[in-house]
């Protein structure tokens, strides 16, 4: 299926204020009509965009409960009392994990973390995993990016005299935990003036109100940033606000100083003396972080983050690698035999959600392969496994749609379920998945817009080639770190033609390396267009197409500007 090209032209508000904008920053109207289009319309805001500074965090007093947690964990270390630091088996929670534990290990020797089994305690809060805290003598767990909806759990540990302190992200229930305190701010009565933290990030505003509660200088735990930029970009939450000055500042960290853990990850992945992006969090840092708990325990994921051996590190490092490759295997095989299900589901084309079933697919790959479903179909996809009588279910969503709400929809069906707008876990009982299926596509065909099931490349600027200079390049290179939100920004360009010296690259011949002018300028552009040599034959006729492209930095020719060409609409296309 061709992809449609989204552009909505500026109001004229938007280019009134982009245009004041340029005046007073002195860059491109274009750039600062990105800027208008992310709601940032003053000059000082710009340059908070633009040069993110921690002294903009907010006062991390302003969370519900902030003071009854801070006043508890004073407590627990004045008393010696032994602490249980408890998170998820994902990036995100053992990222959350290590943060708080590498912290607070500096204050107390008599601290302990623990991270879920996926397939012995399940997801979030276990009562075995309480029973350890018992049998170990904890007093208090911090609990983190899980927790939020496990009242039974929490009463289960109040009855056996551990008090819990919740750190999460996740949409509550309306009923909320008897834990000491409860930090998310996603509350119903949340007074927080920023909402999309991830589960590292309201771990880090707990450890930053500790910090500041007994005088400790912040620089110690900014240090500890590079973990929060690694589950701001595993988790996909939005990069402006608060989360652009951590993601910011955790990348400077990464890049110039990383923890030992980290480093060892990051010379795993092939990334050694290269400048480390979101990007590169996302597609290689992240899952294999994530490969610990999908494979074998998210525990040697902190095991290794926490680590301060590089020897040690690395290490442990191929180990989680290898852990990646299975993940790999597994994600391919699986892949390929849930489009064999899809293929033979009945009457496919009229149904707005995938819904499919394997009780021999592996629990931990479930959420990749229904990433994988999305992106090939384009609709919202639920994959599930089982075990035993109880079924695991792995939902992801498309652009616009709350997966989360279609899950929550079935809710009198579910054992438990949790989750955000675009990634949703659930279980239910084996029985009642054919209904469930009935019912998740009941709502989302209620809900779904059309264009929604359509894969779309949304435009946010028109370029002409004399446009794109080193300075604006330059310019534009500051928007980074992208993300949610803030995404790379996604050009076009109408009526290029090729130079005469395009032509197609790659093993398989899959490619297209370019040499581009327009009509406007006697600018020849280099650009590359990957998997798309299928449209060479067009390019090399001498006739005109339009492009849309993200600009990149050209590896090879060092301080030259390449297009990374997204899409190529030739004249016989409809667009």
């Amino acid at each position: 299926m061709g992809q449609k090209w989204k552009y909505q032209p500026p109001t004229y508000k938007q280019t009134e204020e982009a245009k004041r904008l340029s005046e007073e920053l002195d860059i491109s109207p274009i750039l600062c009509g990105l800027l208008v289009a992310r709601g940032v319309t003053t000059a000082a805001d710009a340059r908070q965009f633009f040069r993110p500074k921690l002294s903009n965090l907010h006062n991390p007093f302003l969370m519900n409960d902030m003071d009854v947690a801070v006043k508890r964990l004073n407590k627990a270390l004045g008393r010696k009392e032994r602490i249980l630091v408890y998170g998820d088996y994902d990036v995100d929670g053992t990222t959350a994990v290590a943060l708080v534990y590498k912290f607070l290990q500096q204050f107390s020797s008599n601290i302990d973390y623990y991270i879920p089994d996926r397939n012995e305690d399940g997801y979030g809060i276990s009562k075995r995993g309480i029973d350890y805290a018992h049998s170990t003598g904890v007093k208090l767990v911090i609990v983190l990016d899980c927790g939020i909806k496990a009242v039974e759990e929490i009463a289960y540990a109040k009855s056996k005299g551990i008090d819990f302190i919740v750190c999460d992200h996740h949409v509550p229930d309306d009923e909320l935990p008897c834990a000491v305190a409860i930090l998310n701010p996603k509350r119903f009565d949340n007074t927080y003036p920023y909402q999309h933290l991830s589960g590292c990030g309201v771990g880090f505003k707990f450890m930053q109100a500790f910090a500041m509660d007994n005088g400790i200088p912040g620089e110690q735990l900014y240090s500890l940033l590079d973990l929060v930029a690694v589950s701001i970009a595993s988790d996909l939450v939005p990069i402006m606000g608060e989360n652009r000055i951590l993601a910011y500042h955790g990348l400077k960290q990464i890049n110039h100083a990383p923890s030992t853990g980290l480093k060892a990850i990051i010379q795993v992945c092939g990334l050694r003396d290269k400048e480390i992006s979101m990007n590169d969090i996302i597609f290689k840092i992240g899952p294999r972080i994530n490969a610990s708990g999908r494979i074998q325990q998210g525990k040697v994921a902190v095991d290794l983050l926490i680590e301060n051996n590089l020897r040690a590190a690395l290490a442990m490092s191929e180990q989680i690698n290898e852990f990646n490759e299975t993940r790999k295997d597994l994600d391919k095989s699986m892949t390929e035999e849930a489009n064999r299900i899809v293929e033979r589901l009945e009457n496919f084309d009229e149904k707005r959600a995938i819904v499919i079933f394997n009780a021999d697919w592996h629990r931990g790959v479930i959420g990749i392969v229904a990433s994988r479903l999305t992106e090939v179909y384009h609709r919202p996809a639920v994959v599930l496994t089982c075990s035993g009588e109880i079924a695991t279910g792995s939902a992801r969503s498309v652009t616009g749609f709350d997966v989360y709400k279609a899950i929550e929809s079935c809710r009198s069906l579910l054992e438990n379920f949790g989750g955000h707008t675009y990634a949703a876990g659930f279980s239910l009982r084996v029985e009642n998945i054919a209904e469930f299926a009935r019912r998740f596509e009941e709502y989302v065909t209620g809900n779904i817009l059309p264009e929604q099931t359509d894969p779309i490349i949304e435009i946010e600027a028109e370029l002409d080639f004399q446009q794109i200079t080193r300075k604006f390049f330059n310019e534009l290179k500051k928007f980074a770190p992208h993300g949610p939100d803030n995404p790379k920004p996604i050009f076009c360009t109408h009526n290029v033609y090729d130079y005469g010296t395009s032509k197609v690259v790659g093993r398989r011949q899959e490619h297209i390396k370019l040499e581009l002018v327009d009509n406007k300028s006697s600018n020849v552009i280099n650009g590359i267009a990957f998997g798309q040599s299928e449209q060479a034959k067009y390019i090399k006729s001498k006739q005109s197409f339009d492009i849309c492209y993200t600009l990149e930095d050209n590896t090879y020719k060092h301080g030259e500007v390449q297009l990374q060409i997204e899409s190529i609409h030739t004249k016989r296309m409809p667009k």
